[in-house]
């Protein structure tokens, strides 16, 4: 049975740049092959700041975006998370996903793919690393970081990679499969 990879867009923002770099990779992990790979654009979901009365480790979901949302991650056996740098930091977006659930996390790989100005957002991606730890995720050591990445857009709106993203991505696919099949065992 292929492996699910969900590649969520983090960003909700009006003007978000996040898509185009999704889209891209999202295209990348289809050629890789080992993966069905599947776009996740987390304003689709439009989720409330965490609105849920119990601790999401109980699973007593009430709201219909809380379940609508379980039933996503739930399907998935790795992620990538595409994600800007707000502030030092990820945006309240996917953390505020993040704390939605708990269960629905554990035992799974999961990438960053990061994007922003002079830093490619690894201040951003490097405090989501702590937050997945805390969810029993594996956080991949391998990730893309796509600095000044307004200048790699073009009128079109299509992302543009460097050399260095591309062997950046394929090596963070090809972590991800290794860690996804390992980490299935523990969750069957």
């Amino acid at each position: 049975m292929t492996l699910k990879l969900h590649i969520i867009i983090c960003s909700t923002r009006p003007g978000r740049v996040g898509p185009y770099v999704a889209k891209w990779f999202h295209h990348m992990a289809i050629q890789h092959g080992q993966f069905e790979a599947i776009l996740i654009d987390l304003a689709a979901f439009n989720l409330p700041v965490y609105d849920e009365p119990e601790h999401p480790v109980l699973q007593h979901y009430r709201h219909e975006h809380t379940k609508n949302w379980a039933a996503s991650v739930n399907t998935a056996d790795a992620y990538v998370f595409v994600t800007p740098e707000y502030n030092f930091g990820p945006p309240p977006s996917l953390l505020n996903a993040l704390n939605y659930v708990y269960k629905e996390w554990n035992y799974k790989p999961a990438g960053i793919v990061s994007y922003g100005g002079v830093s490619g957002g690894l201040r951003s991606a490097l405090i989501e690393k702590l937050t997945l730890t805390t969810l029993k995720m594996m956080p991949m050591v391998e990730a893309v970081s796509v600095q000044n990445v307004s200048t790699l857009i073009d009128d079109s709106k299509n992302f543009t990679p460097s050399d260095h993203h591309i062997s950046s991505g394929t090596s963070l696919l090809n972590e991800l499969y290794k860690w996804a099949q390992a980490l299935k065992t523990m969750r069957t």
